[in-house]
Formats: C-alpha cells, sequence, structure tokens
C-alpha cells in the first residue's frame, strides 16, 4: 500500500507506534553540536535587537509581533548569556525532529521513514543554523512544522479537534511572525483547486480562524495606532535582498542548499513530487509551489519556505522505505550522504571553530553571520572610550546607523558610561528617541549627511577598533561628532527614520 494509499483509504487507518529509540538518538545527535557551540562568539545582532525590544515591551513593533522580545527577555531574566538566550531555540530544533518523525508516522511510515525524515531536519544546514540562534526564522519554521501535522493528522483521522488546535498554533505563529498568514492563503487557494474541500466546511477549521483572529487583535490595533509600520517592512526587506532578478533567480537554488545538500535537496525535492501526486495532500504540494513564487515575485527571503520542508521529507521518506522509487534510492544506502551533509552544513551553520582561527584563517567556511557575533563588547568600549573624551558628554546623545550597531551598545555601553543609544534603522527607530537636552550627537556609521542638516558642526572623531576581536561588522566605523543642533528632535527625528529604514 502507497503512502497515499493509506489516507485515501477513508475512516481512521491505523499507524504504527512512533519510534521513539531511534528519533530520540537523532535528536541527541542534533543537539550536541548545538549546546558545544550556543556560548561561542556571542549574541548575533538580532539576538540583541530582540533584547532591547523585550526591554521595551509593547503590543507590536514595526518590524515584527511582539513574542519573541518577550520570550527574549523571560530568558535573559534566568541568565545574561547567549547559552540560555538560545534554550527555546534549541528546543524548537529537537521538537521539529520529532514533529517531522510525527509526520512520516501519520503517513505510515514505520521506523526506518521517521528516522531517516527526522535526520532530514536534523542535518539541514538551515536547521543547524536556527539551533544557534534565537530568531523567528527559528521559532515560525517550527511552528509551520506543528501546524503541518495537525493538518496531515487531521486528513488522516478526519478529527476536526485538530483543526480547532491549528488555529491555536496559527495565533502563537501570528505573533512570531505574519507570514503564517501567507500560508493559509496559499492552503485556501490549493484546497479549493483540488480538495479536500470539505476542509472548508468543517465548522472547527472557522472556529480555529476564529481564535487566532481574536488573539490577534492587540498587535493589530498597535500596529493601526502607528500608522501600519509592518507594511513598509515588505519594501524594506526586498531592498536589501536585491529587488532584481538575479536575487529572484537564486531564491530557489539558495533554499536547496539551505534544505541540506546532497540529502536535504534530493529528498525535498521527491518529497514535493510525491505530494503532487497524492489525491488527498496534493494540496500541500501546490501550498509549497504558490508559497514560493509569492516569496520570489515579493523578493522575499528564502528561508520564508524553510516550513514546508518537514512534510515533503516526510513524503519522501516513507515512499523510500516502501520501495516504492527505484532501488538506488534504498535508504540504507543513504546514510553516508547524511554524514556528508551533517558535515558541510556544520561549519556553514555553527560557529565550530576558536574565533582565533578565523583572524588567523580567514578562508575557512564560517556561518554567514559569523561577523555579527564578535566583537560587540570591544566595539562597546572603544565607543565609550570616544564617548568620554568628548567635551561635553552630558549634552551629547548617541546614535547609531544601523540597529545591530544600537542593540550592541544597548547591552554593552550602559555600564560603560554611554547614555541609551537611538537609531533611525529598522525597528530601533520606535524603540529610544535621543531627548531635547542633548544638544549634541556622537554619530556611529559610514554616512553622518542626514544629522548635518539640522547641526552647525561635524567633524570625524575616531573609528570603532574592536582588537583582536576580529571579524566583526563593528570594526573599523568611523565615529563623528555633530555640535549645535538648530531642530528640535520632536521634528528632527521621523527626517532620520525615513533616511534610515
Amino acid at each position: 500500500m502507497t503512502p497515499t494509499a493509506l489516507i485515501e483509504t477513508g475512516g481512521r487507518p491505523a499507524i504504527g507506534k512512533l519510534a521513539a529509540a531511534p528519533v530520540a538518538a537523532v535528536a541527541v545527535l542534533m543537539a550536541v553540536p548545538l549546546l558545544l557551540t550556543a556560548n561561542r562568539y556571542g549574541y548575533f545582532g538580532d539576538e540583541l535587537y530582540f533584547l532591547a525590544a523585550g526591554r521595551h515591551l509593547a503590543w507590536g513593533y514595526v518590524d515584527q509581533p511582539p513574542l519573541l522580545p518577550l520570550l527574549a527577555r523571560a530568558m535573559d531574566a534566568l541568565g545574561h548569556s547567549p547559552f540560555v538566550l538560545r534554550i527555546p531555540a534549541l528546543l524548537a530544533m529537537l521538537g521539529g525532529v520529532v514533529l517531522t518523525a510525527l509526520i512520516a508516522r501519520e503517513l505510515g511510515g514505520r521506523a526506518k521513514a521517521q528516522t531517516l525524515a527526522a535526520a532530514a531536519f536534523a542535518v539541514s544546514t538551515q536547521f543547524v543554523a536556527s539551533g544557534h540562534y534565537l530568531a523567528t526564522s527559528t521559532v515560525d519554521p517550527f511552528l509551520w512544522t506543528l501546524l503541518l501535522w495537525l493538518l496531515v493528522r487531521w486528513v488522516r483521522t478526519r478529527a476536526d479537534g485538530l483543526l480547532v488546535w491549528a488555529g491555536v498554533v496559527t495565533a502563537v505563529a501570528l505573533y512570531t511572525k505574519f507570514l503564517v498568514g501567507a500560508f493559509w492563503l496559499a492552503a485556501g487557494v490549493a484546497v479549493l483547486a483540488c480538495g479536500p474541500r470539505d476542509l472548508l466546511r468543517r465548522p472547527a477549521l472557522w472556529l480555529g480562524a476564529a481564535i487566532a483572529g481574536l488573539a490577534l487583535v492587540p498587535t493589530l490595533v498597535w500596529q493601526a495606532t502607528h500608522g501600519w509600520p509592518q507594511l513598509g517592512m515588505g519594501a524594506a526587506i526586498s531592498a536589501e535582498v536585491g529587488d532584481s532578478w538575479s536575487a529572484r533567480l537564486t531564491f530557489v537554488p539558495t533554499a536547496l542548499v539551505a534544505a541540506g545538500l546532497p540529502v536535504g535537496a534530493v529528498l525535498l525535492g521527491y518529497g514535493l513530487w510525491r505530494l503532487l501526486r497524492s489525491r488527498e495532500l496534493r494540496f500541500l504540494g501546490w501550498t509549497t509551489l504558490l508559497l514560493t513564487a509569492a516569496f520570489v515575485a515579493a523578493s522575499g527571503r528564502f528561508y520564508y519556505v524553510a516550513g514546508m520542508f518537514p512534510v515533503c521529507w516526510a513524503m519522501a521518506a516513507v515512499a523510500l522505505e516502501r520501495g516504492e522509487a527505484a532501488r538506488w534510492w534504498r535508504w540504507v544506502t543513504l546514510w553516508p550522504y547524511y554524514a556528508l551533509t551533517l558535515l558541510l552544513a556544520l561549519p556553514l551553520g555553527l560557529p565550530v571553530w576558536p574565533r582565533s582561527w578565523l583572524t588567523e584563517h580567514p578562508s575557512l567556511p564560517t556561518p554567514v553571520f559569523a561577523f555579527a557575533e564578535i566583537g560587540s563588547p570591544e566595539a562597546a568600549r572603544s565607543v565609550a572610550d570616544a564617548f568620554a573624551r568628548l567635551p561635553g558628554p552630558e549634552r551629547t546623545a548617541v546614535v547609531t546607523e544601523t540597529y545591530w550597531q544600537a542593540c550592541a551598545l544597548d547591552r554593552y555601553g550602559r555600564d560603560l558610561g554611554l547614555p541609551e543609544p537611538a537609531s533611525g534603522n529598522r525597528g530601533y527607530a520606535t524603540l529610544v528617541v535621543p531627548p531635547e537636552t542633548a544638544t549634541d550627537v556622537l554619530f556611529v556609521g559610514a554616512d553622518p549627511r542626514p544629522l548635518s542638516r539640522h547641526f552647525t558642526g561635524l567633524q570625524q572623531v575616531g573609528r570603532v577598533d574592536t582588537g583582536e576581536a576580529k571579524p566583526s561588522y563593528f570594526d573599523g566605523v568611523p565615529l563623528w561628532l555633530a555640535t549645535g543642533r538648530t531642530t528640535p528632535w520632536s521634528a528632527l527625528w521621523p527626517g532620520l527614520v525615513n533616511t534610515h529604514m
């Protein structure tokens, strides 16, 4: 019996037990490198932003809903270290391993298929890296995987209570990132086109939708009272990604690399093909394609589709276990390729090298954002030293060009005598505005020209020096002193925000 036939027999087909021991072994194997590297280098730039936003709790922010700042604040209260902050990321990824196995189980997969699917998650470059950072790109795919498990289970059992829980999970996902709304739009279109259309006739589905909608009201009110700033983030992200055909053309190849080479990418493609051939689950295959097309058109980030990876891996694993693929696909022969995939994923996803090696051997393969974990404390000391040498530090505000810089100074500069920094960049712009008593500005950034129109004097007073903490995005950043403010901050600040968004 094929994996899709198991679902299509109607009623409540029996399924096997969860392969607890092998799936747990896969989770442990994933946990080991994550634990060993969790405290290496330092906080990532976005993690520092979540910590800063958590000190200014609100129902919403310019660039995200409030769950991640709240979670960052809670973890920071337990211990001031990257290791503690990243515990939810670790747990989310280990949960993703188990949920992927459970999806394979719902599809009729036994121990081999469950282990194969779980291992695909565990060696994926995207999810290995996600376990190292507390970020929306970590929590959101986990919640999508949970949502997909509920939907696949509903397809098999038609137990409508699962749809209510899907609404609860959607509510949590909406407080992490609004992206799950795109999932439901694409899934709705796919269900209308190819079924199962009775899903849309279930009152439980709409009860779940009502739960998600009601839960979202407070953050929607915040967005409305602040001029819907989240709507402008799409344009900002497109500008960062590069709104060009080259960026769009690399979306799918980059997503395949993130899925894990060679195993994750191959199983992703095969599983998607199997989904598209399934009568009952075809809608999930088309949902994946519709989301990919939408994110490519909008110049979105490749990891926006990562939440769809697990169901594709599970579908492929079950087909392989049942011998429905060619003989050379046999799952046993794949394990050496799993090992190869993990060996490639580790240096690309985790800070496996000692920090000193990065300076001595700049050609070492490293995570893309390793430079954003290094040098923040040293940069704060450098800026604090420059600030202390100013002629009037008591009347001087600190303004940075990027939100990463502001967050680093917010985290490490307070104990060094720096005032709370401000930045017009991204969501940090609404967290802090310089006080009217600040007539001068120490500007940290490459381009101080937006300030020059509002101050009588502008001169460079140094550069940030992170010493041996390299490579660092903060090293060598110019420091400028702007004196003699001529415009009130209440009138000046909106222009800086527009300039730096």
